[in-house]
């Protein structure tokens, strides 16, 4: 069984309590590699060798759940090397715009110098 990625809707989580209660239902099963919740969205991500049916089974008992998507883990790799690649070009142009600056306040002091 390949590495996978499933992203479920915990409508119930709403608080830190039913966050924890619904990470905690998740640890406990087998093949789970890394948990994410998000409780502005009531989104939790399950990565690993694991069965989808389980971590459903489990999160019912928590509250009402909707499974938003099943798929291949490698997925959030690619997503996240762009996100990185926009952080890093971003921080270049900040930079840029920084040492455009000090430059225009250099030649500033020079010509008041003057």
């Amino acid at each position: 069984m390949a590495q996978q990625k499933v992203v479920l809707k915990v409508l119930s989580m709403s608080d830190e309590k039913t966050k924890k209660k619904a990470i905690e239902a998740v640890a406990e099963i087998y093949g789970v590699d890394s948990i994410a919740a998000d409780l502005n969205e009531q989104k939790l991500i399950v990565v690993g060798h694991m069965d989808t049916v389980a971590i459903a089974k489990k999160l019912k008992k928590v509250g009402k759940i909707d499974i938003v998507s099943v798929g291949p883990a490698k997925e959030e790799k690619k997503e996240e090397k762009k996100e990185e690649k926009k952080e890093e070009k971003k921080e270049e142009k900040k930079e840029e715009k920084k040492e455009e600056k000090q430059e225009e306040k250099k030649e500033e002091k020079k010509e008041e110098k003057k």
